[in-house]
């Protein structure tokens, strides 16, 4: 009766589906939309897309269903889960809640900069003809930015004190399907316009000059292995922390493939749309990844084209909600931990923790203008914020977790707990035990040393 009555206490999705929709949402963040279609264009074009989807199976489908796996057998959050299991290896928990109140600290950031644009476009869509002047005086000021920022924040703290099935759920199941509807819209478009073959090949067509020679083919493999680890926010402790939501009979096989496709078109869908578009008005020299691809080259590519003020308001709304079910879950992850840790009111917890972010996320901000000559190892503060989740706290934990799993907890308790809820049983126990204990740990191993090494 004490677990039923906690569990009920904690929160739980109502649905499979809003399981599945909350998870995706956390999964499909920005990186889809500004990093992923760059690299996979850069890197092989249709060599890069095929070892993508080899190591979305091999990488990113094993991982996600054993963060699940934790989150439903302890239910509980991170840090908890790994202190139920083996108290040693409480550190696992916590390094992902502190990467994941880390990265919504300066992700809030960003999420404010799309409602700006959002505002920009209601308001006529002039971005005063030069959009990468535009761009940089914004980001560079020392007001407006913050209050964008704190303003998405607020807005993600009131979805997360809703709690599980009426705050997240509800609000993941209206902004992935309305992000997956405005980005076929979107391509669409885009696809139609005079020269976005171009576009389209530089995507999809392969290109053999990627893989040469080894350091190149070498590039090109761990680009594909850790844009899937990074696209699906692994090691950050999300999939544990809704996983604790999850219903027992729920089958978690088809769950964490369910997101892991769901994210995949995404990506591929946010290359279909950005690629030709770019391609066709601008030109392939001013392509580019990162923030600039969004705020700078995009707004410039809508500006060109028919109906392009309206295209653009589609597009960032598209990117609101990208980044909003992405920072709803980042929150969720460090409250869950403040609630089962010291029963903390949800309330409480959410609106202390949001503040908390918010105060770093001024810092982060302020770096990219008035303080942006205060540095940290050559790089501004929101920049060494990026980079200590990026290069060093999401590959520890998520290599951390492959151990656990393997060779403490044990592949045959994880297995067990997949076997309830799948009728037809967890016929890949074998292999996803050698994944887990042995290709994993070397896959995320490989993308940590790689982090620090260019080729």
């Amino acid at each position: 009766m004490a677990k039923t009555t906690k569990a009920h206490s904690r929160g739980q999705f109502t649905s499979t589906l809003g399981f599945i929709m909350a998870s995706a949402g956390a999964a499909v963040g920005l990186g889809n939309l500004w990093k992923f279609p760059y690299v996979a264009g850069k890197s092989g074009g249709g060599l890069f897309l095929i070892l993508y989807l080899v190591f979305i199976v091999v990488l990113g489908v094993p991982i996600m269903l054993t963060e699940m796996t934790l989150g439903r057998h302890t239910q509980l959050n991170a840090v908890g889960a790994y202190r139920k299991l083996n108290k040693k290896w409480t550190f696992v928990g916590a390094v992902g809640v502190l990467c994941a109140f880390i990265i919504l600290s300066y992700y809030s950031v960003v999420g404010g900069w799309v409602m700006k644009y959002i505002l920009g476009y209601l308001q006529g869509g002039n971005f005063g003809g030069d959009t990468v002047a535009y761009y940089q005086n914004f980001v560079a000021s020392p007001v407006e930015p913050v209050i964008w920022h704190l303003v998405f924040m607020a807005l993600c703290a009131l979805v997360v004190i809703g709690g599980v099935a009426k705050g997240i759920e509800k609000a993941s199941k209206f902004m992935l399907p309305g992000l997956f509807i405005l980005l076929i819209v979107i391509a669409i478009r885009s696809v139609t316009l005079d020269g976005a073959v171009e576009g389209l090949k530089f995507f999809f067509v392969p290109d053999f000059h990627a893989v040469d020679s080894f350091p190149r083919l070498a590039n090109t493999i761990v680009q594909a292995m850790g844009q899937v680890f990074f696209s699906l926010s692994l090691g950050l402790g999300i999939t544990i922390t809704y996983g604790s939501y999850l219903k027992r009979d729920s089958n978690m096989v088809k769950d964490s493939t369910m997101v892991c496709g769901l994210d995949t078109l995404c990506a591929l869908l946010s290359g279909i749309a950005i690629l030709p578009a770019v391609f066709a008005l601008l030109g392939p020299e001013q392509l580019q990844a990162g923030p600039g691809l969004i705020f700078q080259t995009l707004p410039a590519v809508f500006a060109s084209m028919p109906f392009g003020k309206i295209f653009g308001f589609l597009f960032f709304v598209l990117v609101f909600f990208a980044a909003a079910t992405s920072a709803i879950s980042l929150l969720e992850v460090v409250v869950s931990f403040l609630i089962d840790t010291f029963h903390w009111p949800r309330i409480k917890a959410a609106v202390l923790m949001a503040a908390l972010m918010g105060a770093i996320g001024v810092v982060a901000s302020l770096s990219m203008g008035v303080w942006k000559d205060v540095t940290i190892g050559g790089m501004n503060f929101f920049d060494a914020l990026g980079f200590l989740t990026d290069k060093i706290l999401m590959p520890i934990s998520g290599f951390c977790m492959c151990l656990f799993v393997g060779y403490i907890w044990g592949i045959r308790n994880a297995a067990a707990e997949i076997q309830i809820g799948n009728t037809k049983g967890f016929r890949w126990q074998k292999l996803y035990g050698i994944v887990i204990r042995y290709v994993a740990p070397v896959l995320i191993g490989v993308i940590f040393v790689m982090g620090f090494v260019t080729l």
